[in-house]
């Protein structure tokens, strides 16, 4: 590799005499320009950019007055020139580097400010393979890892906020400092790396290729929080750029700073409310759903979520599909409630939730497709897993009953709410529901039998906290989110009172366990689908 050069130190203090700009977006121009030119900054630019800054009035040159090359090939080649790398490579203080630019007669660019063709609005857009590609950078990113590279003398902007940092150094003392540059550096390279995984993420999908031999995963960040899942532990809050409705892009109407638990548990909710199409509310605490319910408006599918586990919802994270009135946000704020998150809210809904200050309310443009396509990830030491959405959706036509008893029509619609739900709870998961309702949820336990045990306690409660002389779960259909490997989860979610059972099926025990649901009488479908969730 090469060695690196024995170059004197960078200067802290850099009085910038030229300055290089080339945007798409256009907003903030006129002022910075003006403050640039103000202060004695010769401003040179390229194509619209030039024409814009010259329509303020503002002397610019074009950068082929430097370079002696017209721009050619539809743009593609005006800035890869030795004048341009020269200038913003070049260490000033270095006798070979400034000898060189001195005998090739190559100026110094001092400020470099450009914010890349649009390549992932394009792509957001919906635009073709062609348009894509246009809109790939060359030269911005060149020059931006050039003058990046040379920190030691040159300021990159690449956003909004980076130009603003410059402009207000040099309204403060005419300079930029070296720790200002390094971190604008570091900006930089990142921005230059997001852009570069977005392409690449691109193409690969045009290849559909789920695979690729590289893979880059990009963020803005949207928020620095307050510690991790645990005080001791940093965290911060990144959206990738994928439009898909949900808490990263949520507006927070009021309460105090989402935490890293808020957050993680606001996404499960929210991915889960969106599998219903009626009005549907979703309860969830650490990851899991303690409650999920339908019913014929919010206020009542909150309720009936409530009733499946109201001591481990304190505290919790709702979710709703429908927009919030005033009546939905008197009967969520009857408990402590952590975070709220729906598609809409009404003034009168946000009055009677900013009554209580310490509740976030998040406020998205939408619900997430739950069949749409996407990735997911998971960090492990030293690299990450990647894994397409779960999109499953289970059917009644997809349904192939194995036992002898055919489940009743509702028995069908009971054990196609419960699948739902148990793709979204940790395995191994048993879900209990009747009638649109979580009877009992049993999550993230080491065999299924004890899930459904769980489970069957939890219904039990429920019941009693009903004043019912019965558990929840009696009459229930059950979801298990993998096969039963043994007939024994079977055997409990009867004794709990179920009288369908649902389950993807593909065990070496199959024959056993739909002879034990044959002896009880039971109704037992295979989906032929594992929805299991780790």
């Amino acid at each position: 590799m090469p060695a690196a050069p024995d170059f004197p130190p960078a200067p802290d203090a850099i009085k910038p005499v030229r300055a290089l700009i080339s945007l798409s977006d256009k907003a903030g121009l006129e002022d910075a320009a003006r403050t640039l030119a103000g202060l004695g900054v010769e401003l040179v630019s390229t194509g619209g950019t030039k024409a814009a800054i010259a329509g303020f009035g503002l002397p610019v040159k074009d950068v082929a007055d430097l370079t002696g090359f017209p721009e050619m090939m539809d743009g593609r080649v005006k800035t890869l020139h030795p004048v341009v790398h020269g200038g913003l490579l070049g260490v000033r203080n270095a006798p070979a580097h400034a000898a060189a630019m001195t005998e090739h007669n190559i100026g110094a660019i001092d400020i470099v400010w450009i914010d890349l063709y649009p390549f992932e609005k394009t792509v957001e857009d919906g635009g073709g393979f062609e348009a894509a590609i246009e809109n790939i950078d060359i030269g911005g990113p060149a020059m931006i890892r050039s003058g990046s590279k040379n920190h030691g003398h040159v300021a990159v902007a690449v956003d909004a906020e980076s130009i603003g940092l410059i402009v207000a150094a040099l309204k403060a003392d005419g300079s930029t400092s070296l720790n200002l540059r390094k971190q604008l550096a570091a900006r930089a390279f990142a921005r230059t790396a997001a852009y570069d995984a977005a392409v690449s993420g691109w193409f690969a999908g045009q290849l559909n290729d789920a695979a690729p031999a590289r893979k880059s995963i990009a963020g803005s960040l949207a928020q620095t929080l307050r510690y991790g899942e645990n005080p001791h532990q940093t965290g911060a809050f990144y959206r990738t750029g994928e439009k898909r409705p949900g808490v990263a892009y949520a507006t927070q109407i009021q309460g105090k700073e989402l935490g890293y638990n808020n957050i993680a548990d606001a996404d499960a909710a929210y991915e889960l409310v969106a599998e219903f199409e009626a009005p549907a509310c979703v309860i969830v605490k650490h990851a899991n759903p303690c409650g999920v319910a339908v019913g014929k408006d919010l206020s009542e599918a909150y309720a009936r979520a409530l009733e499946c586990d109201a001591v481990s919802a304190f505290g919790g994270v709702i979710a709703v599909n429908r927009p919030l009135n005033g009546e939905d946000a008197r009967a969520i704020t009857g408990i402590f409630t952590e975070v709220v998150i729906a598609p809409g809210a009404n003034e009168e809904a946000k009055a009677v939730f900013a009554a209580k200050k310490n509740l976030r309310l998040l406020i998205t443009d939408g619900l997430p497709d739950p069949h749409g396509a996407g990735e997911v990830f998971r960090s492990v030491a030293g690299g990450f897993l990647v894994q397409s959405r779960d999109r499953s959706l289970i059917k009644p036509e997809d349904l192939k009953i194995v036992t002898r008893r055919q489940p009743t029509p509702t028995e069908i619609q009971d054990m196609l709410f419960a699948f739902t739900v148990a793709k979204h709870v940790k395995s191994n998961a048993i879900v209990y529901a009747k009638d649109g309702q979580t009877a009992g949820i049993g999550a993230g336990q080491m065999n299924r039998r004890d899930s459904a045990r769980i489970a069957a306690i939890r219904a039990k409660e429920a019941g009693e906290a009903k004043g019912l002389a019965h558990s929840l779960a009696e009459g229930s259909a059950c979801a298990s989110e993998a096969f039963f490997p043994f007939a024994d989860g079977l055997l409990e979610a009867v004794a709990a009172g179920a009288t369908a059972v649902i389950q993807p099926g593909g065990s070496i025990r199959d024959d056993e366990v739909i002879a034990a649901a044959d002896e009880r009488g039971i109704a037992m479908a295979f989906t032929g689908v594992r929805v299991f969730r780790h």
